[in-house]
């Protein structure tokens, strides 16, 4: 099987070769990744859609996450990983429908053979689909569920405790279910909390017509 191959960039985005996946992970070398947040106006404020990784993926399986993201390939650039709203989501969307939120460089040491170190280009889209109108990837991702704006920034504070929140998971003939669970802050991947400032103030801004 053929292996990813990945542009690798120095600390300052300079670009200096391309790398497999496994390589980029195993010596920590920068690379880029693509990140969507999909947000709504839900009854109770706005809200933001939260992945739940499959339980098999290299790095922080099983917990919440990004809407949607990916890596990008050698020679990629962000507008190509549009791609990913519909591999992971089935949500067929145009880049320019995406409003650009800023590049975060984030550092993630998860063992001594994986270093994760990202170019993320963040990215947000709004969309009012219900929840059971997604289509999840099944080896990606295995439930989808809605996230208070207040709770995130209640994850970048250090004070979010615990919440039910409400979505839908893949059964076991690959059918989307309803799904209600109860999650504290230990069940989401650690970005760092300017990360999740970041995003949160976009969408913010969003709202204020900015």
């Amino acid at each position: 099987m053929e292996q990813e191959l990945f542009d690798i960039f120095d600390r300052q985005r300079n670009r200096i070769g391309t790398a497999t996946r496994a390589e980029v992970h195993a010596k920590g070398l920068w690379h880029q990744t693509f990140h969507c947040w999909i947000w709504t106006e839900g009854n109770g404020g706005p809200e933001v859609l939260v992945q739940l990784r499959h339980p098999e993926k290299d790095t922080f399986p099983g917990l919440l996450d990004i809407s949607c993201a990916g890596h990008l390939l050698a020679g990629e650039s962000a507008e190509d990983g549009v791609r990913e709203l519909e591999e992971e989501l089935g949500l067929q969307a145009s880049f320019s429908e995406l409003s650009p939120v800023g590049i975060f460089t984030e550092e993630d040491i998860i063992a001594a053979d994986c270093i994760d170190r990202e170019f993320c280009h963040i990215y947000l889209l709004r969309s009012d689909w219900p929840l059971h109108r997604y289509s999840l990837q099944p080896d990606e991702v295995t439930g989808l569920y809605a996230f208070g704006l207040g709770q995130l920034r209640q994850i970048a504070a250090g004070t979010f405790q615990a919440a039910v929140i409400e979505g839908v998971k893949l059964g076991r003939q690959g059918q989307l279910e309803a799904d209600a669970r109860t999650v504290s802050a230990a069940d989401f991947v650690p970005h760092p909390a300017a990360y999740y400032e970041m995003v949160a103030d976009a969408v913010e801004a969003k709202l204020a017509g900015k």
